[in-house]
């Protein structure tokens, strides 16, 4: 009996709570009518037409300001301003006591994306009623669209615009793709802060082409790119080429070695990689490229200059993976690793041979011709070539050591 009574209770507590929330919510109504509605009856009381147009650059508007009596004032006391710069009395006019109307010609494109400000004011400057300009161009046709796969884990793309680029108004670029033969289409959403960039982070099919295509469009027209046909394990590049080492080659003041790593993110990938290697002084911003360092991790700078600070760079082009008959992709350049080759041993400075042997003389000659030989038909980084100028430069630094001795000997 007495559990009855309690739930009884707690019954009637719940209906008197319910009915009180219910007079809690027609109040809070009530109160907003009494404070939002005056407010909204006066917005009402200046108005322009028409609002918001979407106008052609070039094209021209006349818009109407229209009071309401109630505001006690005639028309011929309003001026106009558009993006807050008061516009010409001789743009605008009186057509009755209580509309004001302004003609703008041969309009430019907007300074904002948002649109233009066209405000009608009091003569005290008080806001009475305002406009947006949209005044632009359909977008062109997206061109130069092009994407690459890091390490087959995702896709980015790039386009352009088109050859004009710039709409003046707000334009919405959305890049789609989809699989070519059963694919559902879908939109990328994941835009990288740079203009027109779209990167697909994942979820993404191997050994099946995607179509490819970027939509353009404004409040004045849209436009569609070509579509492009790609195999995400044509368009794969990969990270920079990790464990960039640069060292000395013994005394060898012109020669500096160059190691690298392949790249982790594909070791699992039947592929063969390409690399290039630029190198540079440390007091010059021109690099010098080595297009031809082949598919190996290491390579030999040869011809520098003795005692300099020289900065090195590899980059990766994965080539064929799984089976592609395509080219990959360059990667970005690895950062900079900095070397010094050896420094020129200073007790040979000021020693001279103005009268070498002739044996010398025809040895410098065909070192000479036999290193131009090697420039024109060696190619890259090969072990025979590193091999043979090896020995010529050891042998030829002996033999220069040993012609020094003999002459400071003689001096002595």
């Amino acid at each position: 009996m007495d559990h009855a009574c309690a739930r009884s209770h707690q019954h009637d507590k719940n209906r008197v709570e319910s009915a009180r929330d219910r007079r809690m919510a027609i109040l809070v109504v009530m109160l907003f009518f009494v404070a939002v509605l005056p407010y909204a009856l006066t917005t009402h009381l200046a108005v322009i037409s028409p609002q918001d147009p979407v106008l052609h650059i070039g094209s021209s508007l006349t818009a109407v300001c229209t009071i309401s009596a109630e505001l006690e004032i005639t028309a011929r006391s309003l001026y106009w301003t558009l993006n807050g710069k008061r516009l010409a009395r001789n743009t605008y006019k009186v057509l009755s006591p209580t509309e004001s109307s302004i003609t703008l010609h041969q309009l430019n494109g907007s300074m904002q994306r948002s649109g233009d400000n066209l405000v009608c004011h009091r003569s005290n400057g008080e806001v009475l009623a305002g406009s947006c300009l949209y005044v632009g161009s359909p977008p062109e046709k997206p061109v130069n669209l092009t994407c690459w796969s890091r390490n087959t884990k995702d896709l980015s793309c790039r386009w352009s615009p088109g050859s004009q680029g710039e709409t003046f108004i707000n334009t919405k670029y959305i890049l789609k793709y989809k699989l070519k033969w059963y694919g559902k289409e879908k939109d990328c959403e994941e835009y990288t802060g740079q203009l027109y960039i779209c990167y697909v982070p994942r979820d993404l099919a191997i050994f099946t082409p995607y179509e490819v295509w970027v939509e353009a469009s404004n409040q004045l027209g849209s436009a569609t790119s070509d579509v492009i046909t790609l195999d995400i394990l044509d368009v794969v590049t990969t990270d920079p080429p990790p464990d960039v080492l640069v060292s000395r080659v013994g005394d060898l003041e012109d020669q500096l070695s160059v190691r690298w790593g392949s790249p982790p993110a594909l070791k699992d990938y039947l592929f063969q990689a390409k690399y290039q290697i630029r190198y540079r002084v440390e007091e010059s911003d021109e690099w010098k490229v080595i297009d031809d360092a082949g598919n190996q991790t290491s390579c030999r700078l040869a011809g520098l200059r003795a005692g300099t600070v020289y900065f090195v760079q590899v980059r990766c082009n994965p080539i064929g993976i799984y089976g592609s008959k395509k080219a990959g992709i360059w990667s970005d350049w690895s950062h900079s690793t900095a070397a010094s080759t050896p420094g020129i041993d200073r007790s040979h400075i000021g020693s001279c041979d103005s009268k070498p042997s002739e044996h010398n003389s025809t040895l410098r000659k065909e070192l000479k011709q036999f290193f131009g030989w090697m420039r024109k038909h060696s190619y890259g980084c090969t072990d025979v070539s590193i091999k043979l100028y090896d020995q010529w430069r050891v042998w030829l630094q002996k033999a220069q050591k040993t012609h020094d001795q003999v002459l400071q000997s003689g001096k002595s």
